[in-house]
C-alpha cells in the first residue's frame, strides 16, 4: 500500500526521514531509543520541532502555561523569592530551558513587576534549539529583549534563576529490558514487513542496571544526568536555583513510558518520525541524584497540586476572577483545578527544585 509521500509501505524511499533511518539501520544495524528520539525530534530538515509549531489548541499538547496565566505568574513571583532569599544581587540571570511559545515566560515577567527591583535585575536568557517556536518566543517576549542559546553552557556567568517546564520529558531515552541471562538493551530496527520496529540487542548490557525481575524495562536518561550534574556545579559555584516541572515517577520503577502525541492523541512513535512529539516519564529520583552528588540542594519533588497550592493558586484565582463574568469566572476555576487536581496534572506533575547549597526552602518546598 503506498504511504502518504507516495512510497511503498514501511520504510522504504529516499525522501523523508523515515527512509534516511532506515538506511543507517540497514548499513550500522539497530539504532538506540535515544538515536531514534534526537533525529525524530531535531533532525534539521525533518524533525518535529523543525517542522511544527507544537503548543495549544491549534497544536499536538497544551502545556501548563497555556492552561492557565496563573501558572506562570506564580512562578514569576517564587523566582522572585528566591531572588531575594539570595540577597537580591543588582543583576540576575533568568533563564528557561525549552521556553515553547513564550507564554511562561510572558506571565513570568508580568507578575514579576510586583517587585520592580527584581524586574530591573532580570537579564533574559532562552535555550532553545528550534528556529520556529525562537520565532514564536521573538515576538511573546520582545520587550523583555532576550538571548538565545542552543545550550545551557553558553550562559554567562552570574547567579542564576532557571526555570524548565515539560523539557526534560523531551530528552532523548535509552531503554533495556531484562530477560532471563541479564538486561539488553532495545533498539531500534526494521522487521519482516519493512517498518521500524524493537529489537533486542543480542549482547548483555554493560550499564550498571537494577535488580528487577525478567520482563522489566528500565529507561535511562543520559542527557538528563548531564544536566543535573552541570546545573549543579554552577549552582554550587555561582549561586541561584533551578525548577523543574514535569511528568514522571518517584520513586524509580521499572516500566516503558515512551510515547507520542500527535493532535492531542497517542500515536505509533515508530510510525512516521518527524510527525508526533516523543516523550518519556521523567526518573526524578535519578535526577535528584545526580544533582545532589554534583553539589546542589535538592528540594522535592512535590506534585504540581500540593506545589501551586502552596503558592498561593486560589488567591491568585480568586483576584484574576474578580469583576469577571459567570462564565469567565468558571472557565479561570476550571483552568486552575486541571494545573491541580489529581484526577488531572495535581499528581502526575511533579516540581523539583535545585538551589545552591546555603539558600533556605524556596517557597513550596517546606523545611
Amino acid at each position: 500500500m503506498a504511504g502518504a509521500d507516495g512510497t511503498a509501505a514501511g520504510v522504504s524511499g529516499d525522501g523523508d526521514l523515515r527512509a534516511r533511518l532506515a538506511r543507517r539501520i540497514r548499513e550500522a544495524g539497530p539504532i538506540s531509543l535515544a538515536e531514534y528520539m534526537e533525529a525524530a525530534l531535531w533532525d534539521k530538515q525533518y524533525g518535529y520541532y523543525a517542522m511544527h509549531a507544537p503548543i495549544g489548541a491549534a497544536g499536538d499538547f497544551i502545556t501548563a502555561p497555556e492552561v492557565s496565566q496563573v501558572f506562570g505568574e506564580l512562578i514569576g513571583l517564587w523566582c522572585a523569592d528566591l531572588w531575594r532569599k539570595m540577597g537580591a544581587p543588582g543583576t540576575v540571570l533568568v533563564c528557561e530551558l525549552g521556553p515553547g511559545n513564550g507564554t511562561l515566560m510572558k506571565d513570568f515577567l508580568r507578575a514579576a513587576r510586583v517587585a520592580p527591583e527584581f524586574r530591573r535585575a532580570i537579564r533574559l536568557h532562552l535555550v532553545e534549539r528550534s528556529p520556529a517556536l525562537r520565532a514564536l518566543q521573538q515576538k511573546t517576549l520582545a520587550e523583555a529583549t532576550p538571548v538565545w542559546h542552543e545550550r545551557l553552557d553558553q550562559l554567562p556567568p552570574g547567579p542564576l534563576l532557571l526555570v524548565a517546564n515539560e523539557f526534560l520529558d523531551a530528552l532523548p531515552i535509552r531503554q533495556f529490558e531484562r530477560r532471563k541471562d541479564g538486561w539488553h538493551e532495545r533498539r531500534i530496527g526494521i522487521d519482516a514487513q519493512g517498518d521500524l520496529a524493537f529489537v533486542s540487542d543480542p549482547a548483555p548490557a554493560e550499564a550498571p542496571l537494577p535488580d528487577w525481575p525478567a520482563g522489566s524495562i528500565v529507561e535511562l536518561c543520559p542527557e538528563a544526568l548531564m544536566l543535573a550534574r552541570s546545573l549543579a556545579a554552577r549552582l554550587k559555584q555561582q549561586g541561584g536555583a533551578a525548577l523543574f516541572v514535569d511528568y514522571g515517577y518517584f520513586p524509580g520503577a521499572p516500566g516503558d513510558s515512551f510515547q507520542a502525541v500527535s493532535r492531542h492523541r497517542r500515536f505509533d512513535p515508530l510510525k512516521e518520525p518527524g510527525s508526533a512529539d516523543l516523550t518519556a516519564h521523567v526518573d526524578f529520583a535519578t535526577f535528584a541524584q545526580a544533582a545532589a552528588k554534583a553539589g546542589a540542594r535538592v528540594w522535592g519533588p512535590a506534585a504540581q497540586g500540593d506545589f501551586l497550592t502552596a503558592l498561593g493558586l486560589a488567591e491568585r484565582a480568586k483576584r484574576l476572577a474578580a469583576g469577571k463574568t459567570t462564565p469567565e469566572s468558571q472557565a479561570i476555576a476550571a483552568a486552575c483545578r486541571r494545573l491541580i487536581e489529581p484526577a488531572q496534572m495535581g499528581s502526575l506533575f511533579k516540581a523539583l527544585a535545585l538551589t545552591h547549597p546555603a539558600l533556605p526552602a524556596p517557597a513550596g518546598f517546606g523545611s
